[in-house]
């Protein structure tokens, strides 16, 4: 079993990048290589001084009122939610891994908030990206790897409903899934390899005619 602990991760901001927009909400769900959901941890957080909403990013919030109110409330200073939220990755029981998706958006803010506030990154300067993992599984083209195109088996029965805790379990389980059916493929791929030499090529002996 893997020591490391998979930090399914989701964020919900105001604007594409952290700094001249805010992260409105975030959670992380902690989970074992083999689906098991040890822990959860989840913030709203005031908006940054001087930032302000990207138009796009307003106009869409305006269409999702639920998940608006549900990251609007019991707002937290970002300074003591992200001291919170390091030292409670820093506490999970194995080493810690950044899953998201896309990762090149929710690693964006999280990295820059931890940095910013805290100082310091629990997960190191890289982010476990979910797309890309599709992306090798399936064969598909990289822009084809989306949601509806996955394997129906890689989904369990969670919502997706833009309230950030939600989403990161709702994510977290999808890796775990994925997870297996990569590790499965592995088994096949080394029981195949110790059938040869590595070439690929059957070692057993012909028959003398």
């Amino acid at each position: 079993m893997s020591s490391e602990i998979y930090v399914s991760t989701d964020v919900e901001a105001d604007g594409p990048i952290p700094g001249p927009h805010s992260m409105l909400s975030f959670a992380s769900a902690a989970y074992t290589e083999d689906k098991r959901l040890i822990a959860t941890f989840s913030a709203n957080l005031e908006l940054l001084e001087g930032a302000k909403a990207h138009p796009v990013q307003e106009a869409w919030w305006k269409t999702q009122p639920e998940a608006w109110e549900a990251c609007r409330k019991d707002l937290q200073k970002p300074e003591a939610a992200l001291t919170a939220y390091v030292d409670w990755v820093e506490a999970l029981p194995g080493k810690p891994v950044f899953v998201a998706m896309p990762a090149g958006f929710d690693f964006t803010y999280m990295f820059w908030y931890m940095m910013r506030f805290v100082g310091r990154c629990p997960f190191s300067w890289s982010a476990l990206d979910i797309k890309t993992l599709a992306f090798a599984m399936t064969g598909l083209p990289y822009r084809k790897n989306i949601k509806p195109r996955f394997p129906k088996h890689w989904f369990d029965e969670h919502p997706h409903t833009h309230v950030a805790l939600d989403d990161a379990i709702e994510q977290g389980a999808l890796f775990c899934n994925m997870l297996k059916d990569l590790r499965a493929s592995q088994a096949i791929t080394l029981a195949a390899g110790k059938d040869g030499d590595g070439t690929g090529q059957n070692t057993t002996e012909e028959p003398a005619n």
